[in-house]
C-alpha cells in the first residue's frame, strides 16, 4: 500500500487524479491523505467524487472515502475492463478532469471504451473542452491511441449539464514515445467567441478587442452562439495550430467583467505564448507527463512548471519507477525527459 500525501506541493486534485490513474494502471493500493488540503474547502468535492467513482467503476476497485468532503481515500484496484461507461458530476464540475483521471486508465485496457461524462465542460477553473479536443487528444494519438471527444451538450457554470463523449481505442500495448521540440510552421489560426444565451453582439465586442491586440486573420474570427446549453455563458477560445503542437488559450466571460476586458486578456495570453517560443504550453506539459510516463517517455520544451506540475510529478515518482529530468535551457525554456535514467 503506498501512502501518498495529499498535502504535498499544490496540494489540490491533480495528486488525486494522478494517485488514481496510476494506482489503477499498476494494481498498486493507494492511500491518499490530506486530499486537497491546500484548497481553501479541502476534501472531496463533486467532481473529485465522481472521478473517484469512475475510476473504481473502469477497474472494479475497492474503494474507502468515497464521500462528499472526505479527506482520506483508500483505493485498491482490480483489473482494468473496457467497455461503455457513463458518469454524471451533478454539478458544474468539470467533465474535463474526470476524464482526465480515467482516459489514462482505459489506454491500459485491453479492448475499445465509450464514456459519457454529464457536467461542466467550460469553466475557469478547467481546461475547455477544445483544450482536450485540439490540444492534447492529438498527441495522445500520435502515441498510437485512437480517442476521439464529441461535445454533445456544452455546460457552463454555474448551470453546469454538458455532456463530453470519448471514444478510447488503446494502442494494444504500450502508448508510443513522444517528442516536442519544437513548434514547427504555423499552420492554422482560429478564434471563437462561445456565446450562450447572451446577446451575440457580446462574442462580437470581445473578438473586436482581441483582433485589435493581435494579429489575426479575419476569416478565423468567429461568434459560435450554443443554444443548447443549459445556463447562460460566455467564453473565447483561441487555438494555434503549428506543425508539431496545437496550443489552445481560453478566456472566459463573467457577470461584471466587459467583454473588452476579455477579449483583450486572452490576446495578452497569445502574444506571452508567442513571445515565449515554448511548444507546449502550461496546462499541456501538466497533461502529458503521466500518458509519457505510463507509456515509452520522451521529452517537451516547455515555460518555466508550474506547481501543479511539479507536484504531478513527484506523485509520478511516488507510483512508477521511471525518471523524470527538468533542466532549464539558455533560452528560458525547460526541458521535461520522462523516462530519464
Amino acid at each position: 500500500m503506498k501512502l501518498i500525501d495529499g498535502a504535498f506541493g499544490e496540494g489540490g486534485g491533480q495528486i488525486l487524479r494522478t494517485s488514481l490513474s496510476l494506482s489503477a494502471i499498476t494494481g498498486q493500493p493507494v492511500t491518499i491523505q490530506n486530499v486537497r488540503a491546500g484548497r481553501a474547502k479541502p476534501g472531496l468535492l463533486r467532481q473529485h467524487l465522481t472521478a473517484l467513482q469512475a475510476a473504481a467503476r473502469v477497474c472494479g476497485a475497492e474503494v474507502e472515502g468515497d464521500a462528499l468532503g472526505s479527506t482520506t481515500v483508500v483505493f485498491t484496484p482490480g483489473a482494468i475492463q473496457a467497455g461503455d461507461y457513463a458518469f454524471q458530476v451533478g454539478s458544474a464540475g468539470s467533465a474535463h478532469l474526470v476524464l482526465q483521471t480515467i482516459l489514462p486508465i482505459l489506454l491500459a485496457a485491453d479492448g475499445p471504451s465509450e464514456i459519457s461524462v454529464e457536467g461542466g465542460t467550460h469553466n475557469d477553473h478547467a481546461p475547455p473542452f477544445e483544450f482536450l479536443a485540439q490540444a492534447f487528444l492529438p498527441l495522445i494519438h500520435r502515441m498510437g491511441a485512437g480517442v476521439s471527444a464529441t461535445l454533445v451538450r456544452p455546460g457552463f457554470y454555474p448551470a453546469g449539464g454538458g455532456r463530453v463523449v470519448l471514444r478510447v481505442a488503446p494502442p494494444g500495448g504500450p502508448l508510443g514515445p513522444l517528442e516536442v521540440m519544437e513548434r514547427g510552421p504555423l499552420a492554422g489560426q482560429r478564434c471563437q467567441a462561445l456565446v450562450a444565451h447572451l446577446p451575440y453582439s457580446v462574442g462580437q465586442r470581445e473578438l473586436a478587442a482581441f483582433s485589435a491586440r493581435v494579429t489575426w486573420p479575419t476569416h478565423g474570427l468567429e461568434v459560435v452562439p450554443m443554444p443548447a446549453s443549459l445556463g447562460p455563458g460566455n467564453a473565447v477560445v483561441a487555438e494555434l495550430r503549428f506543425a508539431h503542437v496545437t496550443e489552445v488559450l481560453t478566456a472566459f466571460g463573467s457577470r461584471g467583467i466587459r467583454a473588452e476586458q476579455v477579449g483583450r486578456g486572452l490576446a495578452d495570453q497569445v502574444r506571452a505564448y508567442l513571445s515565449a517560443d515554448a511548444p507546449v504550453g502550461e496546462h499541456l506539459a501538466d497533461q502529458l507527463l503521466v500518458p509519457l510516463a505510463m507509456g515509452s517517455g520522451g521529452r517537451f520544451r516547455t515555460g518555466p512548471l508550474s506547481l501543479h506540475a511539479r507536484t504531478n510529478i513527484a506523485v509520478i515518482q511516488q507510483l512508477l519507477d521511471v525518471g523524470v529530468e527538468v533542466a532549464q535551457r539558455d533560452d528560458g525554456t525547460v526541458e521535461v525527459t520522462v523516462g530519464a535514467p
